[in-house]
């Protein structure tokens, strides 16, 4: 099973047009459309961020994808922090079923009340989705979020913090709905083992060797930055291991094929298709 995730930059509206001009806006077309579709349905499910309010990109990529492909997706976070953004799946029906279980994430105000620096002192700017999904006798929860960027790195922990909290406390109860936790999606992670990759792992969630590869990059821009994840809990005490077993992982680097023959800047391509590569992990069943 191929598990992903995407922030595909500004995914709300687009000109309905084969190649968009210069003078058209927004820049994304229907070719782009058609180039990230081919992208998504190489996965069996994906984790999307930055779904505007505006879903008519998300239709039309639907409808490339066919009748094989469904769609579960929050309201939109409102508020100018939230950025008019929604996340969702999209899943391969073929291959995975919801099973039962589709929640944000809140903050209890017990939490908010704590006194730390490293405490969440409000809600998530954008509440994470969690989605529970079923392949053959598998069921898993997807957790999907997108963390505030902020001024500073030092503006992202406490969500960071808040997520990882959160994730531990559900995975070490046996009465909840599921153990088998992965959180996926864009966490606005400078760089490799800095203090938010230290933060975001405390709380014992695994990000595999794979994944951590310089060669794995995350933005079309700056190679170095460490933007997107996908962690699960591996060997955490008190906290069951992920039942899945993990075989590989990586991103997809699409600069050399998406709207190759048109003369695009990188910018421009950004627009088109995203800033950010798509992430992936593969599990065996």
């Amino acid at each position: 099973m191929l598990i992903a995730t995407w922030n595909i930059r500004a995914f709300g509206d687009i000109t309905r047009k084969e190649k968009s001009t210069t003078n058209d806006s927004p820049k994304r077309d229907f070719h782009s459309i058609l180039c990230i579709a081919e992208i998504l349905k190489r996965f069996d499910v994906i984790a999307l961020q930055e779904v505007k309010a505006n879903i008519k990109g998300l239709r039309d990529t639907l409808k490339v994808l066919g009748n094989n492909y469904a769609l579960i997706l929050t309201d939109v976070n409102e508020g100018e922090a939230g950025n008019s953004e929604r996340m969702a799946y999209i899943f391969d029906t073929r291959r995975v079923q919801l099973s039962g279980l589709a929640c944000e994430l809140v903050v209890p105000q017990e939490w908010i009340n704590t006194a730390s620096n490293e405490a969440l002192t409000e809600q998530f700017v954008r509440s994470p989705y969690a989605v529970s999904f079923k392949a053959f006798s598998q069921t898993f929860i997807l957790v999907t979020l997108h963390i505030l960027y902020g001024k500073s790195s030092k503006d992202r922990i406490k969500e960071l913090s808040g997520i990882a909290k959160w994730m531990a406390n559900w995975a070490s109860d046996i009465n909840v709905y599921h153990q088998n936790l992965i959180c996926l999606g864009d966490f606005n992670i400078d760089e490799r083992g800095d203090l938010l990759n230290k933060t975001f792992i405390q709380s014992g969630l695994h990000i595999p060797a794979e994944l951590q590869n310089e060669n794995v990059t995350r933005s079309i821009f700056d190679e170095t930055k460490f933007y997107d994840q996908i962690a699960w809990f591996n060997n955490a005490q008190n906290i069951p291991n992920l039942s899945l077993k993990f075989k590989s992982g990586g991103n997809y680097n699409f600069l050399d094929t998406a709207l190759k023959n048109r003369t695009l800047t990188k910018q421009s391509l950004s627009f088109m298709m995203s800033d950010h590569f798509p992430l992936w992990a593969e599990f065996e069943l």
